[in-house]
């Protein structure tokens, strides 16, 4: 399908970007759909074996820098950028510091970001079609093969830092992207430049030493990483340096001076739920399956499932200050009936002791 040739395409862009903002994206830009560059570091990067075991990084050949071949027809790619840390959340840095507490990345604290902003890129397509009739699209939000990164970058949101997040001038980088490919012949946006400059506070505070050079991550010692994607065991000389993160890590964005620009989000349903923006950990390992799966319904946390929600929190308690509290949590999980989760409860049982014996 294409639109009609008579379209003002210059002026449809600004009504894109006008429409977007007007459905709670802070931000829009157009790109096209080159990505030579990127797709050699893509390569690169599987090559070298830094996705670990997220073998969906590999499985899709091309198409993941190649939109046309994702979506046949793509012309342009609509990039939208949405703040998620809402106002009123614990500080982060006393989180990290209360060695009781459970660290959850701010972007997991409420309601799961891919079906809300997907809906409201289904909104932004009918608009268009409102406006031009019927055309080609497909709205993408961290669900297929796709270089959103890249094309944000093309589409003038931000640059890729050294830590490999986006970072947008004007509000740091706590925020979520979407992608809504289009067979429209639309304008493009001029990309971001760069401003990382020597700056290189997320390699230095990075605590497993994951982002191995600038703008190079090796997933496979990244926490965030560790504590969602891995299925199994998580490494145990990596354990210590998780700390009390249980689902996620925000140091390497946490110390970017860029975020002093952060923009708070105006979505309620990026709200804290529970209180996971701080609660206790021997409260959170208390959880059955059956709390886990109601409580964190509609929420981002479900990706670990519950056998990696008690391996995550045995680790930070094996982690937390000694005490009889957490003694007494990780005992009544030393006979669960998965062996990961023993595995890691006896790993925390060990250094409590050692802890209470020195």
């Amino acid at each position: 399908m294409h639109a009609p040739a008579a379209i003002d395409y210059a002026a449809l862009a600004r009504d894109i970007k006008r429409w977007a903002r007007e459905l709670g994206f802070a931000d829009a830009g157009i790109s096209g759909v080159e990505l030579g560059e990127d797709a050699r570091h893509l390569e690169n990067w599987l090559a070298e074996g830094h996705h670990g075991e997220m073998d969906y990084m590999a499985r899709h050949g091309t198409k993941r820098s190649r939109p046309a071949e994702l979506t046949p027809g793509t012309r342009r790619v609509i990039s939208v950028r949405m703040d998620y840390v809402p106002p009123g959340t614990r500080n982060a840095w006393e989180v990290l510091g209360d060695g009781k507490a459970g660290y959850v990345a701010r972007y997991a604290l409420g309601r799961d970001y891919h079906k809300l902003m997907r809906n409201r890129l289904q909104k932004l397509a009918e608009r268009i079609r409102e406006t031009v009739g019927e055309f080609g699209f497909r709205a993408y939000v961290d669900s297929a093969p796709v270089l959103e990164k890249a094309l944000a970058r093309n589409a003038g949101l931000g640059w890729i830092g050294k830590h490999t997040v986006l970072i947008n001038r004007r509000a740091g980088s706590y925020f979520f992207l979407g992608e809504l490919y289009t067979d429209l012949p639309l304008p493009v946006d001029a990309p971001a430049s760069a401003h990382c400059g020597s700056c290189r506070r997320c390699l230095d505070i990075c605590p497993t030493q994951a982002i191995v050079a600038p703008y190079k991550l090796d997933a496979r010692r990244c926490i965030a990483y560790l504590t969602i994607e891995l299925k199994g065991s998580i490494p145990e000389a990596l354990r210590e340096a998780v700390g009390n993160r249980i689902f996620g890590c925000d140091d390497c964005q946490l110390v970017c001076p860029w975020n002093k620009f952060a923009q708070e989000s105006t979505e309620p349903d990026f709200a804290p739920r529970h209180s996971l923006d701080g609660a206790r950990l021997a409260e959170l390992f208390a959880w059955s399956e059956e709390e886990f799966l109601r409580r964190t319904e509609g929420m981002a946390i479900r990706r670990t499932g519950y056998e990696g929600w008690l391996r995550n929190i045995a680790v930070a308690l094996g982690n937390a200050p000694a005490s009889d509290e957490v003694l007494a949590a990780l005992a009544t999980r030393r006979e669960h009936p998965s062996p990961v989760v023993r595995e890691h409860v006896a790993w925390a049982l060990a250094r409590q002791r050692e802890r209470m014996s020195a």
